[in-house]
């Protein structure tokens, strides 16, 4: 057939032939897209003790069914100093030739310290790792709230100077394109409430929480997980859960299904924590999440 005879036979398809097919892939429901992301705090002490190198991690996770990897800054040589540009790169180009991305970063802050001068070098120390974050390729960093409840202070009292530090840190995220997520760790955020409360506090795209699923240590955590997971810009799933304060294998169908339900489509870092050999604890959860997935 030549071209003349190919559009002429083209035209004359009447519109409806083609129609039910694309009607029918309209009625596909899309897929939850969920992918399975290691938080290094899995492999802490051999990180820590230099018996393992983020390399040996990123190699390790490159042989199982991990997708991502999110790498806490304390595990960069000279932290709390940012690397360097030729060791972030090395670290984004090695994760890439392995097949994995980078799912985000975190920082260790505490804003709920009285001081503001102390608050002010955790909110450059966010701000150096934001731009870690981007040069990395992570979408993510997650900060903490911090520990303390000053005395003669309301929980109000220093949730609003601990947000109005925050919204500094969200702010530079927003001009290197990271999210800024705050997780609920049971700290100074204990309970959902406290979720509700300080997720209401920065109205921004650029921030969220970052739903550690072991944290919710008094109560029923299901049902706080559930009443929270529309916060969630990023996970911290965990093998255990705390029921009225009793530590106690969790239920991951349960929380997978309110993940799916809550609309959340991205990255879920495990963590795995406790005595054992994370090489072996680290399949066992994954795979374990992976059959919750299907």
């Amino acid at each position: 057939m030549n071209r003349t005879s190919f559009f002429k036979t083209l035209m004359a398809v009447p519109a409806l032939a083609v129609t039910p097919k694309i009607l029918h892939a309209a009625s596909f429901a899309a897929p939850h897209k969920l992918k399975i992301s290691l938080n290094a705090y899995s492999f802490n002490t051999p990180l820590r003790d230099g018996s393992m190198t983020l390399d040996d991690m990123l190699e390790f996770c490159a042989g199982t069914p991990i997708q991502a990897v999110d790498i806490t800054g304390y595990y960069f040589p000279g932290y709390p100093a940012v690397p360097t540009d030729e060791y972030i790169y090395h670290i984004k180009r090695k994760a890439f030739r392995l097949g994995l991305d980078i799912s985000g970063t975190g920082v260790r802050t505490d804003f709920t310290n009285p001081d503001k001068t102390k608050r002010q070098a955790d909110v450059q120390l966010t701000k150096d790792w934001i731009e870690v974050a981007a040069k990395l390729g992570a979408p993510v960093i997650r900060i903490f709230s911090g520990t303390q409840m000053p005395e003669g202070h309301s929980w109000e009292q220093v949730a609003a100077w601990m947000m109005e530090d925050v919204k500094a840190c969200v702010e530079h995220g927003k001009k290197y394109g990271v999210i800024v997520g705050i997780q609920n760790h049971n700290d100074f955020i204990k309970t959902a409430a406290h979720v509700h409360q300080i997720s209401k506090m920065i109205s921004s795209e650029w921030f969220g929480i970052i739903l550690d699923t072991g944290s919710y240590k008094t109560g029923d955590p299901y049902q706080q997980i559930a009443d929270t997971a529309k916060y969630a810009i990023n996970w911290q799933l965990k093998e255990n859960v705390f029921i009225n304060g009793v530590e106690q294998p969790a239920d991951i169908n349960r929380i997978i299904k309110d993940i799916k339900t809550s609309g959340y489509k991205g990255y879920l870092p495990i963590e795995t924590l406790g005595a054992g050999d994370p090489k072996v604890k680290v399949p066992v959860f994954v795979e374990k999440v992976r059959n919750a997935l299907d």
